[in-house]
């Protein structure tokens, strides 16, 4: 076998030396990156975290937020059927639109009774005062006879005393006298009944006060007749317009639709009871809603609640019972929305509020 030549091992044992000699060069570089990385991402996550705290330490937040509208009960003053409905389901009415219209015919009936109720009294008050005017003329009469008898009686007594008359006719001279007497008591007590009759009293003075029920009863039924037509009391969207059906028995002060007061919006956040600390009323704050995606309102603090949610639920907890387990509680508080949404708020929607504590 024929032996290598002594040039060629020289070559080849510098090209293993030069690789020998690269090898922990690129081993070194490769460590050195690896340690640079997990460095980096602590330092990162380091850099992110003071980067949010640096950013939200001065705000207070919470996605159980919700839009808040008033909405009014609408209900019927007076009872019957209904025989017109003027609006339709989210409709937008102002206040004092017609919504619905019940039977109005018995309440007219009843001002025409009302009517005629009135001048029935009006006769009634004629009549007294013609009754009380007629006692004054009995009285003058009675006054007359008076006067007529007792002339007659001194006349017969002075005729009896010489003795040309009889005792007869001296009595019936008396008697006639205390007759005429009598009259003028009866027409006397006439009068007293007519005066009193026509007495008007401190609740109602000057008007008789037959009359004066008459004339309630009719603006009585004048105003159920005007109650008879339903109107809006507030502007805003109409809704639950299914339960009025044409035909349908109203009843006094049943719910029968609703309005959302849509331009009395506000945002009710329930913040825990560990981040009440650091708001108070006046600061300012962010509403996002999750139904309208980059809407972002402008509000402040109105107001923070009085209890908690549980403390106002149907049935409060009782935490006196030996099972207890403490859960932290939530206040509500009332952001109230200091510009015009670009949408429309509905109540109900999902928010989220941020306020600012730093304010």
């Amino acid at each position: 076998m024929a032996e290598a030549d002594p040039a060629l091992k020289i070559g080849q044992e510098e090209i293993m030396v030069d690789s020998i000699a690269a090898v922990p060069e690129k081993g070194g570089a490769g460590v050195m990156r690896r340690r640079l990385m997990m460095l980096s991402l602590p330092l990162m996550l380091a850099l992110g975290g003071a980067g949010y705290w640096y950013f939200t330490h001065n705000q207070v937040s919470t996605d159980n937020a919700y839009v808040k509208q008033d909405i009014v009960s609408v209900s019927s003053d007076v009872s019957g059927r209904i025989v017109e409905v003027a609006v339709h389901e989210n409709q937008q009415v102002k206040a004092g639109d017609l919504l619905f219209r019940v039977d109005p015919e018995p309440y007219r009936v009843a001002l025409a009774q009302a009517d005629a109720q009135i001048a029935e009294a009006q006769v009634n008050v004629v009549e007294l005062h013609t009754k009380y005017s007629s006692t004054g003329v009995d009285i003058a009469r009675a006054k007359k006879d008076i006067a007529f008898a007792r002339t007659e009686f001194d006349r017969q007594q002075q005729l009896a005393e010489r003795g040309f008359t009889t005792r007869a006719r001296l009595d019936e001279a008396r008697h006639a006298l205390d007759l005429a007497e009598a009259s003028l008591r009866t027409a006397e007590a006439d009068a007293a009944e007519a005066r009193s009759a026509l007495a008007t009293g401190a609740q109602v003075p000057g008007v008789n006060p037959t009359l004066a029920a008459a004339r309630a009863a009719r603006d009585k039924a004048l105003l159920d007749l005007r109650r008879a037509e339903v109107r809006a009391p507030v502007s805003g969207r109409v809704s639950q317009v299914d339960r009025l059906q044409i035909g349908q028995m109203m009843v006094t002060g049943l719910p029968a639709v609703s309005i959302v007061a849509n331009d009395r919006s506000w945002v009710e956040a329930n913040f825990k009871e560990t981040q009440l600390d650091r708001i108070k009323p006046g600061q300012r704050a962010e509403i996002t809603l999750d139904a309208y995606s980059g809407v972002k309102l402008k509000g402040h603090v109105a107001s923070i609640g009085g209890g908690t949610g549980s403390e106002f639920s149907v049935l409060p907890a009782q935490n006196s019972t030996g099972n207890w387990v403490k859960v932290t509680q939530r206040v509500p508080v009332r952001i109230a929305i200091d510009e015009a949404s670009p949408r429309q708020l509905i109540a109900g929607l999902s928010s989220d509020v941020t306020v600012h504590v730093d304010d």
